[in-house]
């Protein structure tokens, strides 16, 4: 406990970020410009794929492909129709065939063909009113897209008696870029001023709402130039850059409402500010670093996997998470030792209320009187009826998870893409009006000196497997050949990725190597499902040894762990009743695949789970700061969720919100990202930290904080918690003492008086 008289405390981290504030914020906004120039473009250098093993033999065998054998991979199409009339007309034909010679002319344009070149029926509509001029644009994802930009405004469109759509995998990236920036302006267009006003009725002070937002504007433009700077070094995924938005204005939000309300709560009890700021840093900023070291290691996990698509996300989520940390626990303290008091300036409330004298105490949040004393209601219900609550609230969110079971992988094509866009329209017509299966073809690659029989031989054993339908081939070139095989089903349907496995084992005289979609899918699997099990250890072992110093227990720690991870069910059966089987496609406005997306689980997973280890431990800080100070567990737990429900709530609801804008894209994946992720938030605040948490800590009881002797004595030397002595950044370490169980009532919390207000006694107040 603290003397309400007696000069501050301060610690050397205190010291550090009160010493010269002024100076602080001038040069935060000196690299805050500085990010902007840097950060700047920062989306056209992002890449729009990403979901393959770069190590794969699929992945191998593309890229070999596209070396070789060109016109085999081609990835721009022109769907030309013919009108009214037949693709076979003279006419037609003749502007076809021009426009296939001014295609090939083009630089960075090779393997150019053509149904009227080849007579090919596959690039022939059923209907006889379409066909395609199919090409490979040559380099790297932005060499292809410059290409794209310079040739397509000229080919798209009329011409004579021809109307051409552009299509094929380049176009459908460069149309998922230019669609993921729109939205991402718009989604911030959203959020910023719904946010603004939400943190206004959180605070009441409009100078404390904006104090939140400022740390997320910080967070995000200084990610963004973290990005940009990786972009000289590696392949970075645009989907990113959603990410980045929501997480550097959720995250920094979510810690700066926790500053700033307990720095409130200081000032409330007639601390100046230099003791507000020092109390607050060395409990709510304590609070801030455990809370982003577990996020931050949530999206570490994803480095472990060798897809760009999610490493980008780790990249972004790592930097957003440690800046917008950073900025809470240097910028904020800075800027609120330099408010004091005026931190409640502007209180919009009073224009709702009758005027009443102000006080220090009227001015802070009043936590405990109105929506304190609901929480405290809510605990002792829950406490009360704990086996009810812990039995209902587990099995409606394992009720909610069940439609995950009958999950189906697949891969991101053009039907991410809304039903309007060129490419998407263009990918449908060929597979609705096009013969055999386009875009399900395998191929495999030959390589090593063979003779025509050997290859005859191999074409008729691999022709004979069960699930294929037709082998065209094989194309030579040197020691290298290439077939075609065309599956009997879907693209990417079980019996697709059977034959990847029964193509891959079959016996030839040469070396063989086997692309397509369904072998990319086949290895995406392989290479996450070997992978998932080191991401999952490195959360819950990182995620475990953090929560026991933050709470010396070793029941907590796993408690945080299962309970987060039963809080993503609802998230997990959501996805797939939505997106996969396509209810509510429609009010949504998507097209369903009938499949996720191969990575999308694992990169939900790891953001939603760091984002409840942040709550988690938001609540669990000020349960141990409680039980520290009284030894009085049922009450510890009450006391947790009266200080923090409301808290925990309303910082779920403004990244809820953050998340829903991101989830108003047109592009389905990011859609089904911001929304689920909305949803795992606003399902674990309010059901599993209001209802669950409370429920199982009562049923553990004072077990709850049992360590056998060492881990007790490590965490002695080297734990910390929210009431700790020290403030973050090491200015020593803490001995916390845990008194034994008390058997006070547990009507009321000791530290207030019935009506909430914090209760002085002798000139002493308890530090919360």
């Amino acid at each position: 406990m603290t003397e309400v008289n007696s000069p501050p405390r301060l610690g050397g981290w205190t010291r550090f970020v009160t010493a010269r504030p002024r100076l602080s914020l001038l040069v935060a906004l000196v690299l805050t410009a500085l990010a902007v120039v840097a950060g700047s473009g920062v989306a056209d250098r992002l890449g729009s794929g990403g979901w393959e093993d770069p190590a794969a033999q699929s992945t191998y065998a593309t890229k070999a492909l596209e070396r070789e054998f060109p016109a085999s991979q081609p990835n721009l199409l022109l769907l030309v129709d013919s009108g009214g009339a037949s693709v076979d007309d003279p006419a037609v034909a003749a502007e076809a065939d021009r426009l296939t010679a001014r295609l090939a002319g083009e630089k960075g344009v090779i393997g150019v063909g053509s149904y009227w070149r080849t007579k090919s029926p596959a690039l022939r509509a059923k209907d006889g009113h379409e066909a395609l001029i199919a090409a490979h644009l040559t380099g790297d994802e932005k060499a292809t897209n410059d290409t794209l930009d310079r040739i397509a405004p000229a080919l798209r469109g009329t011409h004579g008696p021809v109307h051409v759509k552009v299509g094929g995998i380049v176009a459908v990236r460069h149309e998922m870029q230019t669609i993921i920036k729109e939205d991402l302006a718009r989604a911030e267009m959203i959020a910023l001023p719904v946010t603004l006003l939400l943190l206004v009725m959180v605070f009441g002070s409009a100078i404390a709402a904006l104090l939140p937002l400022g740390i997320g504007i910080v967070a995000i433009l200084g990610t963004n130039a973290v990005l940009r700077g990786l972009t000289e070094f590696t392949d970075v995924s645009v989907f990113a850059m959603n990410l980045t938005t929501a997480l550097g204005l959720g995250l920094a939000i979510d810690y700066a409402l926790f500053i700033v309300r307990r720095f409130r709560e200081e000032l409330a009890t007639g601390a100046d500010p230099l003791t507000a700021i020092a109390t607050t840093l060395r409990t709510a900023g304590r609070t801030v670093l455990f809370s982003a070291l577990t996020v931050a290691v949530s999206l570490a996990a994803m480095l472990v996997f060798p897809m760009y698509f999610l490493r980008s996300f780790a990249y972004a989520g790592i930097a957003v998470v440690l800046l917008a940390a950073a900025a809470a626990l240097i910028l904020l303290p800075a800027a609120l030792l330099l408010l004091g008091h005026r931190v409640n300036s502007l209180d919009l409330r009073r224009l709702f209320r009758r005027r009443r004298p102000t006080s220090a105490s009227t001015s802070a949040p009043a936590s405990a009187s109105g929506e304190g004393a609901a929480w405290a209601r809510l605990a002792n219900l829950v406490m009360r009826r704990a086996p009810f609550f812990a039995l209902v609230t587990a099995a409606v969110l394992v009720l909610l998870g069940l439609p995950f079971l009958g999950v189906r992988f697949g891969t991101a094509d053009d039907r991410q893409l809304p039903s309007g866009a060129e490419s998407h329209v263009v990918q449908q017509h060929i597979r609705d009006g096009f013969p055999g299966n386009p875009g399900g073809g395998l191929e495999v690659l030959a390589e090593g000196r063979a003779t025509s029989a050997q290859y005859t031989a191999y074409k008729t054993e691999i022709a004979r497997l069960p699930e294929v339908a037709g082998v065209d081939g094989p194309v030579v070139k040197g020691d290298s050949a290439y077939f075609t095989v065309l599956p009997k089903g879907e693209a990417v349907d079980s019996g697709a990725q059977r034959l990847v496995g029964e193509l891959r084992s079959a016996d030839a005289p040469f070396t063989t190597k086997v692309t397509g979609t369904a072998a990319v899918l086949v290895d995406s699997k392989h290479a996450i499902g070997t992978r998932l099990p080191w991401a999952a250890a490195l959360i819950v072992v990182v995620t475990l040894l953090l929560v026991f110093l933050l709470t010396g227990s070793v029941l907590i720690p796993i408690q945080a762990v299962l309970l987060n991870a039963l809080s993503l069910t609802a998230m997990f059966g959501a996805v797939v009743w939505v997106f996969q089987d396509g209810h509510l496609s429609g009010l949504l406005g998507f097209t369903s695949p009938g499949s996720i997306e191969t990575t999308l689980p694992v990169l939900m997973f790891c953001v939603a789970f760091g984002l409840s280890m942040d709550y988690g431990v938001f609540l669990l800080s000020r349960i141990k700061e409680e039980y520290d100070r009284t030894g009085d567990h049922n009450e510890a737990v009450r006391h947790g969720l009266q200080r923090t429900g409301g808290l925990i709530t309303a910082a779920a609801v403004i990244l809820a919100v953050v998340m829903v804008a991101i989830g108003t894209s047109r592009v389905t994946n990011t859609k089904m990202l911001g929304l689920g992720i909305a949803l795992a938030v606003l399902m674990d605040a309010m059901i599993v930290r209001s209802l669950l948490v409370p429920a199982v800590m009562r049923l553990t009881g004072t077990a709850t904080w049992w360590a056998p002797g060492p881990l007790r004595r490590f965490h002695e030397r080297f734990g910390v918690s929210e009431g700790g002595e020290n403030p973050p950044g090491g200015d020593g370490p803490q001995h916390p003492v845990t008194p034994p169980p008390s058997a006070t009532g547990h009507d009321e919390p000791a530290d207030e008086n019935s009506d909430g207000s914090p209760h002085e006694s002798g000139g002493v107040r308890a530090v919360r």
